[in-house]
């Protein structure tokens, strides 16, 4: 059976999430020592500070699983990604419709990829937009059909490999 093709996350992104998944593994037995306190405590059907230790270890056990899973089926590769087209970890710079004051700048990859730059929204390359552009060239103008069954038209402006230190610049459209 063929590997799945990984997604692409950023760098920060990667690290951010590396992060957050040591702080959990980290904090498995300090929720296992407040589980055996509270069972100590006497009567577990009426014990809500058991019950409340043993929802945030399901809790923090399924964030763990989603990370790994996430971390094990991501790449911050991008092969193949080259100036002028619109592909999975590319920054791309669009407008709508004709209209070259209705601009939009944006990364494609899944949501995993985002970053913490709050002027750079991400999109799947599955969305409605992220599938229309993927592929397109500089200049090239595509249409698709929005969630709301409107039919758009965007065209390419710009698209140029994801870059951390540029990314967190704001772009003036």
């Amino acid at each position: 059976m063929a590997e799945a093709e990984k997604q692409y996350i950023t760098p920060e992104m990667k690290a951010k999430l590396e992060s957050e998944l040591q702080a959990l593994i980290d904090n498995r037995p300090i929720i296992a020592a407040e589980i055996n306190e509270r069972r100590e405590e006497g009567d577990l059907k009426e014990n809500a500070g058991y019950d409340a230790a043993r929802e945030q270890q399901d809790q923090e056990e399924a964030r763990i699983k989603q990370i790994s899973e996430l971390l094990a089926n991501s790449t911050t590769e991008r092969t193949g990604i080259v100036d002028g087209v619109a592909l999975v970890g590319s920054v791309v710079h669009v407008y709508y419709n004709g209209d070259e004051n209705d601009k939009e700048t944006f990364l494609i990859g899944t949501r995993a990829a985002s970053t913490d730059n709050e002027h750079l929204e991400t999109y799947s390359e599955h969305s409605s937009l992220g599938a229309a552009v993927v592929g397109a060239s500089e200049g090239e103008t595509r249409t698709y059909t929005a969630p709301n069954g409107r039919e758009i038209s965007v065209t390419i402006v710009a698209a140029e490999p994801y870059d951390s230190v540029k990314a967190s610049t704001p772009r003036a459209n």
